[in-house]
Parts: C-alpha cells; sequence; structure tokens
C-alpha cells in the first residue's frame, strides 16, 4: 500500500489529530489553506515584513514612524510580479498592513 501524506489537525483546546490527507481535504477550509500556498521566497518577504513590524513595536528604543516607512517603502521596491505576489500572500494571509502598503505601491 502506497504511503498516504498525513495532515495533523490541531483543536483548540491542543489535542493533536494525525489525519490522511483525503480526509482533511473534505473540508474546504482546509483544502483552501493546503491548495493556497505562496512561494518560498515570497513567504520568506511576508516573514521578514512581519518580523520587522513586530520588532518595531516591541522594541524599547522604537524606530521613529520615518525611519519605518523608509524601511517600508525600500521593502516594496521589488519587480511588479513579486509586488503582485506579496499582495496575493498578505490577502490570503490577512495582513492588512502589508495589504495596505503594497496595494498603495501599485496605485
Amino acid at each position: 500500500m502506497a504511503s498516504t501524506k498525513k495532515i495533523t489537525l490541531k483543536s483548540s483546546d491542543g489535542e493533536a489529530f494525525e489525519v490522511d490527507e483525503a480526509v482533511a481535504l473534505e473540508s474546504q477550509t482546509i483544502k483552501h489553506m493546503i491548495e493556497d500556498d505562496c512561494a518560498d521566497s515570497i513567504l520568506a518577504k511576508v516573514i521578514e515584513y512581519c518580523k520587522k513590524h513586530v520588532d518595531a513595536a516591541a522594541s524599547e528604543e522604537k524606530p521613529s514612524d520615518e525611519d519605518l516607512k523608509m524601511w517600508d517603502a525600500e521593502f516594496v521596491k521589488v519587480d511588479q510580479a513579486t509586488l503582485f505576489d506579496l499582495i496575493l500572500a498578505a490577502n490570503y494571509l490577512n495582513i492588512k498592513s502589508l495589504l495596505d502598503l503594497t496595494c498603495q505601491t501599485v496605485a
């Protein structure tokens, strides 16, 4: 018997359930989570953005709004295809600040 891919589902109280991927894909929500993926390079950029903003908010020496805006401006200096992929990823991952930034860059 061919091995099937397993998916681990975790309940709100921490219980983990390992099920076959086919079983998990019966849920449209899970199916969309698994299928709507983004490339590793785009995910890396999204993580970079999130880390910068979390670190800036948590830092005792908070960077000025102007410094963060300058960093954001440099962050979105990418080719149009990458910018479009960042918009899709920000929308899918529901990262409003990144979605706003990338959409403003296109406008």
